[in-house]
């Protein structure tokens, strides 16, 4: 049965059908979003090409919306950000939210909205894949800047 998370629909829990390709055309002022192919998004394999821990890329855009896969291992920067919420929806493995007054563990299928201005810190005991939806321009690292912060806007 299928779901639909934030208008991406979602088959089988989390598996889509065939890879995503590049983008074939480059971004402009005037034309922002790359054409979609005519094929599903395998976030499986898009989540196997992200080269770095903690570096997200973008498989998607949807209105002013990213659609971005990760892979986490380790802990992240303590972080917040202020002008929006963050979803977190875990592909594959175990992630960790932490908060200063509690923590959430999402497994595969499960998800989790960070509110906009609560402080957080994502954290992987061993290598799991995330896919993030957020505003175009996010900086990964939020308010806390630092090495641990990802260059924006880079698809795969």
């Amino acid at each position: 049965m299928a779901r639909l998370i934030c208008g991406i629909r979602l088959l089988n829990g989390l598996s889509v059908a065939a890879a995503y390709p590049k983008p074939t055309r480059l971004r402009s002022q005037t034309d922002p979003k790359p054409e979609m192919p005519h094929s599903a998004i395998d976030l499986d394999r898009a989540a196997e090409r992200v080269p770095d821990f903690w570096s997200p890329r973008i498989v998607a855009e949807l209105n002013d919306y990213q659609v971005k896969v990760a892979r986490l291992k380790g802990e992240f920067v303590w972080h917040k950000h202020d002008e929006t919420d963050e979803l977190f929806l875990c592909l594959s493995g175990e992630l960790v939210i932490q908060f200063r007054d509690g923590d959430v563990t999402l497994t595969s299928g499960q998800m989790y909205i960070v509110r906009k201005g609560v402080e957080h810190r994502p954290v992987a005991a061993e290598e799991c894949r995330v896919l993030l939806i957020e505003p175009r321009g996010v900086v990964n690292t939020g308010n806390a800047g630092g090495d641990m912060t990802a260059p924006e806007d880079v698809w795969l």
